[in-house]
């Protein structure tokens, strides 16, 4: 099947998120997300996992040239001369050359956003990097972000799943160009147990995840990054792609949306939320 690619990054719409997968299973499980036919994987230094992503990255038969990696790096780790040599421990765990795509993972409550992002471009511009971006940041971060950025920048990662409402952001990246990916986008299978979207799955033939990551996938310029360790889901997950929604499912489901959904937000990490 054929993996839309989204925005000047050329990111896979679908990739394998591998946050809180069991240590020993997260080599074997990007190994056969590839062999499935993923094409982008997501870690972070949070994650404590980037040497197993580096192993199944080496286990899979695939070019890594193929391969979309993004990793992520986390405030404690802002300042430029610390930004950069957090970037370098990521790629000797990963074992690559170069990162698809870096991330600042959540905003830093002391650091400047532009000094990070003058590290940022640092990295790009010695090819260690090819696209930068950031998650967790609210509309006016994403503008001083991308402000400071010499490139454009390539996504912005938020929590994003059927019953969180993110539509000022989406629509807000959808002005500027820039992607969103979606982590969480099964609300940590909490999807599973919604009446409106076990019904749209009924008529699909589908599960009610599968309509969840049909639905994010609707969004402009929108990337699905579910979790899963589960070998036998990998096919599912992909096969969202292929589920064609009308408008009024679409309409139904983005009615489930409040702030109340949100599942994800550290005390020592969130930000005011838009």
């Amino acid at each position: 099947m054929s993996i839309t690619l989204i925005g000047p990054a050329q990111i896979p719409s679908l990739g394998l998120g591998t946050f809180q997968l069991e240590q020993d299973t997260v080599a074997d499980m990007v190994a056969a997300a590839l062999s499935e036919g993923f094409r982008h994987i997501d870690t972070a230094q949070a994650y404590e996992n980037e040497e197993q992503v580096g192993k199944g990255l080496r286990r899979a038969d695939v070019r890594r040239d193929d391969v979309f990696l993004t990793t992520k790096i986390l405030p404690e780790h802002f300042s430029p001369e610390a930004f950069i040599a957090a970037a370098d421990a990521s790629l000797k765990r990963l074992g690559t050359d170069y990162v698809d795509l870096l991330l600042l993972h959540w905003p830093s409550k002391e650091v400047p956003i532009a000094e990070t992002i003058g590290a940022l471009n640092d990295l790009i511009s010695a090819g260690k990097v090819r696209h930068g971006g950031v998650s967790n940041f609210t509309i006016d971060m994403v503008d001083q972000a991308q402000a400071a950025l010499n490139t454009p920048l390539a996504a912005n990662q938020i929590e994003l799943h059927p019953l969180i409402d993110q539509t000022r952001m989406i629509a807000h990246l959808a002005s500027k160009g820039i992607p969103v990916e979606a982590y969480s986008p099964l609300a940590q299978g909490k999807v599973m147990e919604n009446a409106m979207l076990r019904e749209i799955a009924a008529v699909h033939n589908a599960s009610p995840a599968q309509i969840a990551l049909a639905w994010v996938l609707t969004g402009p310029m929108s990337i699905a990054l579910p979790r899963t360790g589960n070998k036998n889901r990998l096919a599912d997950n992909l096969g969202a792609a292929e589920i064609v929604l009308s408008a009024e499912e679409i309409a139904s489901i983005d009615a489930l949306g409040s702030a109340e959904g949100r599942l994800v937000s550290p005390e020592t990490l969130a930000p005011a939320w838009n």
